[in-house]
């Protein structure tokens, strides 16, 4: 399989998604965008496995496990192909980047234990517990944007830590009504405890002053990471500086309609649209470079 075949493949692969995370669009350094879609695509496909409800627990462990099996292997050159796949295409791709970029393959395998944990987790106990599903959910994504474009500062990357978590964070709280409906929570259970909020009336859609509480809490702590973390696209050259800068504002923008809302994602799912590309678009032209 050639390896330019194998990069198309995971490019077509990143285009079906949309995510909170910069997805080899054309802001991207050209020749990174190949290296991201083939990140991309082994980070989706893992993450399909893990949310495979339809499929045993064990299954789809079983498939992560061999997900992590042909990562290894690809950090080492060997590839096997099975059947000319769009999997076979995802580990050629990958091999390819792990060779010339310096890609970490600890970040990868990092990914691959929160998607294990995502199978068999599905609450979280403190603040710390939620950060550190973060830590390596999110955060690699970031730091693998980071060193397919040539950065290798340390200091840089925890900014960029911040924001991928600040983005996750984000989704979670967008996703609330629908995680709940899967059997799922991300609201760390000691605030929810603090805040005296319910779990018995997310069965019920009601939105009490209680779990909005709770949201404006870790809304709060959503906003200082953003902030923390935004002077990672006043650091970095070219388009990469244009896509950090949209990626923090349609981030930011969800959590303010978020804000606005009370956090009642049970009346309405705030998203972005076509309508919001203009005004992302203003932002990443007038944006201040942080002090």
């Amino acid at each position: 399989m050639l390896i330019n075949a194998a990069y198309a493949t995971c490019q077509r692969l990143a285009r079906r998604h949309y995510e909170n995370f910069p997805v080899a669009s054309w802001l991207m350094p050209a020749d990174a965008r190949p290296h991201i879609a083939a990140i991309y695509a082994f980070a989706r496909i893992a993450d399909d496995f893990a949310d495979e409800g339809d499929r045993e627990a064990g299954d789809r462990l079983a498939l992560l496990a061999d997900w992590q099996r042909r990562l290894d292997e690809a950090a080492e050159g060997r590839v096997a192909i099975v059947g000319h796949t769009e999997h076979d295409a995802v580990f050629v791709a990958l091999a390819e980047t792990l060779r010339t970029s310096a890609a970490g393959h600890g970040l990868l395998t990092d990914l691959l234990s929160a998607f294990r944990q995502d199978v068999t987790t599905k609450r979280y106990e403190t603040w710390a517990d939620i950060l550190d599903y973060c830590r390596r959910s999110a955060n690699p994504v970031g730091r693998l944007v980071l060193l397919v474009t040539g950065y290798r500062d340390e200091a840089l990357a925890r900014r960029s830590d911040a924001v991928c978590t600040a983005l996750q964070l984000t989704n979670f709280w967008q996703d609330l009504a629908r995680d709940w409906q899967n059997g799922r929570l991300y609201v760390p259970l000691e605030l929810v405890r603090h805040h005296d909020a319910q779990p018995v009336d997310l069965d019920h859609a009601n939105w009490t002053p209680e779990w909005r509480a709770a949201l404006s809490d870790v809304g709060a702590r959503t906003q200082a990471l953003f902030a923390e973390g935004r002077p990672v696209a006043d650091n970095v050259r070219g388009r990469l500086r244009w896509e950090l800068r949209a990626t923090w504002l349609g981030g930011r923008r969800i959590l303010d309609r978020l804000t606005a809302a009370d956090y009642d994602v049970f009346r309405a799912r705030p998203s972005l649209d076509w309508r919001d590309a203009a005004g992302i678009a203003a932002g990443a032209v007038t944006w201040h470079v942080s002090a």
